[in-house]
């Protein structure tokens, strides 16, 4: 579990660079992770500079699409809707959809308590981040601990998400409305996760919301040899993949979804989330890092994808 959790600190500080290099705005993740160390300059280092810009413009369509499918679901339900993101992290989007307008109904968000605790503590000791839940929020006085936070549009939980009725109490207990159409989010979560684990919180999410969709990025084509790699090198951080079987193929990762109580899956690979994004924005964020060499960076996008599910009992 501690190697998992090092990935959350990982993740924010590769976003806070991304961000502080132009490839996408962010103003709130600097409240919650520290700057990282600047780079040599590209002569000096350029193997590692170029695994950087593969790395950041990798995170650069992550970002861009998982937050299209979120805004489409947003729209369709005209924000009269929850999100639960599973495995947050330091993830900004609260802050950043209240920005823009776009709030759901309740932002719920989930992860390990020792995270939750630090992501807390930044809370509360930060005003450009306590401001706008204490401005969205209506009713009583604030709830506040060491491992939760509970407003009325923000929540964050310290839970396990391997036991679901932990989960789901946790969540019912911070005023989860299972009538309300959902949008359940998983990014690099399930992967870390026993194939049966995840399983079970997919056909608890299935079973338990009418209308729901289910967002999950993760790895795929993991058997081939730069799959192997990627194992290995995190197996070296004592970062164990458990549900690796499950990032065979796209068809293994609809059918985990399809087999576990969702109507509907659909899977793609990040090389094709980035050849759907704007490609005016494309250029503008690949002039950031010069590269005559991009077919390891396809390699990389190939072993990644965003799946999504859902079940709509009201034909939304």
């Amino acid at each position: 579990d501690e190697a998992v959790r090092g990935t959350c600190e990982d993740a924010s500080v590769c976003k806070r660079f991304a961000v502080s290099v132009g490839y996408w705005k962010d103003p709130y993740i600097q409240y919650f992770v520290r700057q990282a160390k600047e780079r040599k300059a590209p002569e000096i280092n350029r193997g590692k500079l170029e695994w950087e810009w593969r790395h950041l413009a990798g995170y650069y369509a992550r970002v861009h699409g998982v937050s299209y499918l979120i805004k489409a679901f947003l729209k369709k339900t005209e924000c009269n809707c929850q999100i639960v993101n599973l495995g947050a992290g330091m993830d900004t989007l609260f802050w950043r959809l209240k920005d823009e307008n776009l709030l759901p109904r309740k932002y719920f968000e989930v992860d390990f308590p020792m995270i939750v605790a630090r992501k807390i503590h930044n809370i509360k000791s930060k005003p450009p981040l306590s401001k706008p839940i204490m401005e969205s929020h209506s009713g009583d006085s604030l709830l506040i601990d060491s491992h939760s936070l509970d407003s009325s549009r923000y929540s964050i939980v310290g839970a396990d998400l391997r036991f679901s009725s932990d989960l789901e109490e946790k969540l019912k207990k911070h005023n989860l409305d299972v009538h309300l159409p959902t949008l359940l989010v998983a990014e690099c979560v399930l992967v870390y996760m026993t194939p049966q684990q995840s399983a079970n919180l997919l056909k608890w999410a299935a079973s338990t919301f009418p209308v729901a969709m289910f967002i999950n990025y993760e790895q795929v084509n993991m058997t081939d040899r730069f799959g192997h790699i990627m194992i290995e090198n995190l197996q070296r951080r004592q970062c164990n993949l458990a549900g690796v079987e499950v990032c065979r193929s796209l068809d293994s990762q609809r059918e985990r979804l399809l087999l576990n109580g969702w109507e509907t899956a659909r899977a793609i690979d990040m090389m094709k989330v980035y050849s759907f994004l704007p490609q005016a924005d494309v250029r503008r964020i690949e002039a950031l890092e010069f590269l005559d060499e991009k077919e390891l960076f396809e390699q990389l996008m190939q072993h990644y994808c965003i799946c999504w599910a859902s079940k709509d009992s009201s034909n939304l």
